[in-house]
């Protein structure tokens, strides 16, 4: 790239996250004359990460530009690279998303990208996205995207379906590849390993020490440790760490992976999600409170989590360890902006579209997470070929629920959205049809000041009675 890059954070006002990120594109040299294009809605949360931003390039001397403004179209006018990690609704539609269900016997521990929570969050953010695409196709139309927002796989699906390059990231196959290193007693700079499938449900399908298959140790110790159902205390960070990076890694490192070794037990391999956030995704584990409490003895709430945060003490915090240490953290985003940037190639896991059936035994439409290549040229996704069989088959039970929730956005068809309700695994093994339809509508009734106007002028089918 022959100019200093203009790379733009929408939703720059959030938690940590954002100005975690920032680091992370600091840490590299070759961005460090880049315009940081920081917008946000909230101008008061806008300015508390503006400020920690400036501060930051002012304690190391960097001749980084720091914009901040309250227009998109400003912060997206000529950017080379486009980040978003905004959350429509904020806490309190949050808690929607998870006590209405809740209500119906759906227990959702984080409830924010798959389920009836995943999908509402999603289908509160289709305007927002609509107009970025709006702008963004005309004023910086070759931008690469990158999406952090949750839920994943519907966003950056849609957000490809309107027309922007978008890659999504995550931080899961770092958090558990990192996990099961440790787990081994292995060097994790010494690890390979191959994961492909879903976003939070993507599978190592291979994990090797140089020659070493490490599948056979990491069967035997995690299924030792399902055995004795060893307390989480085993494998939590040191320390009090509550920054996201940290809350995350915390989720990954619960101590305590009853329900992904049984899952690898049942089909074959371990899977890149938590075992809290993982219970979500399938209908074995979160029956009633005795089975949730049989594999998930320690409660992780996402929800409350998220309400308790201090989040001026958060940003704090990060500023002082940014301000000592001046180094990327496990994220992708910034390693991906380097590689294409200074033509470096780099590996990441990424979010991408299956047009081309990058695995070939998932659906087209499916917005698939694989190893890609980024340099110069962009992102490219490698071809991973048909998964396990039975890998795919999970994975396409969640596939089936992202396709309906998007396409309900792209066509405005609101009977796709309880489409994609009714599909989810595990909202399916609690509740009727007539009361998935009658939660659907309450939550539709719930978000209605954040949803397309399409979804609310349309009728929904009333629940049969008896």
């Amino acid at each position: 790239m022959a100019h200093s890059p203009k790379i733009t954070i929408i939703g720059a006002g959030g938690f940590v996250f954002p100005f975690r990120l920032v680091g992370d594109l600091l840490s590299f040299p070759a961005l460090r004359g880049a315009t940081l294009s920081l917008m946000d809605l909230d101008a008061g949360r806008l300015d508390r990460v503006a400020t920690a931003t400036r501060e930051l390039v002012a304690h190391h001397g960097l001749p980084t530009v720091v914009e901040q403004t309250t227009d998109r179209r400003e912060a997206l006018r000529d950017a080379d690279f486009v980040i978003i990690t905004f959350q429509v609704g904020g806490v309190e539609s949050y808690r929607h998303d998870v006590e209405i269900p809740r209500r119906y016997g759906v227990d959702q521990t984080v409830g924010d990208t798959v389920g009836p929570g995943g999908v509402f969050r999603f289908l509160r953010s289709v305007r927002a996205y609509q107009d970025i695409a709006a702008d963004a196709l005309k004023l910086c139309p070759d931008a690469q995207f990158i999406n952090y927002a949750n839920p994943m796989a519907m966003a950056t699906a849609y957000l490809n379906a309107l027309g922007l390059r978008t890659v999504g990231l995550c931080h899961s196959v770092q958090g558990t590849t990192r996990m099961l290193a440790r787990t081994l007693g292995v060097p994790y700079d010494e690890v390979s390993y191959r994961c492909a499938g879903i976003n939070h449900q993507a599978w190592v399908l291979e994990f090797r020490h140089g020659q070493e298959d490490l599948y056979p140790r990491l069967r035997e110790v995690m299924t030792e440790r399902h055995r004795r159902g060893r307390a989480a205390a085993d494998l939590v960070p040191d320390g009090g760490d509550h920054s996201e990076e940290a809350l995350a890694a915390s989720n990954y490192e619960g101590g305590n992976e009853q329900v992904r070794t049984t899952l690898m037990n049942h089909f074959g391999y371990f899977e890149t999600e938590s075992s809290h956030h993982a219970s979500e995704y399938v209908p074995y584990f979160r029956k009633d409170a005795e089975t949730v409490l049989e594999y998930i003895p320690e409660r992780w709430d996402y929800y409350e989590i998220c309400a308790a945060h201090d989040e001026q003490g958060d940003v704090d915090e990060q500023l002082e360890r940014l301000r000592a240490d001046l180094s990327p953290s496990v994220e992708y985003g910034a390693s991906i902006v380097n590689a294409v940037v200074t033509g470096v190639p780099a590996v990441v896991y990424g979010n991408v579209p299956n047009a081309g059936r990058v695995i070939t035994n998932l659906p087209d439409d499916a917005c698939v997470e694989v190893a890609c290549l980024v340099d110069a040229n962009g992102v490219q996704p490698t071809s991973v070929g048909d998964l396990p069989p039975q890998l795919a088959a999970i994975n396409r039970t969640n596939v089936n629920v992202q396709t309906l929730a998007v396409r309900a956005a792209l066509t405005g068809d609101v009977e796709h959205v309880h489409h994609a309700v009714a599909m989810d695994p595990l909202t399916s093994a609690h509740c009727t049809l007539e009361q998935i339809r009658a939660m659907t509508d309450e939550l539709l009734a719930a978000h209605a000041a954040l949803l397309p106007d399409a979804l609310l002028s349309g009728t929904s089918r009333p629940a049969l009675v008896g």
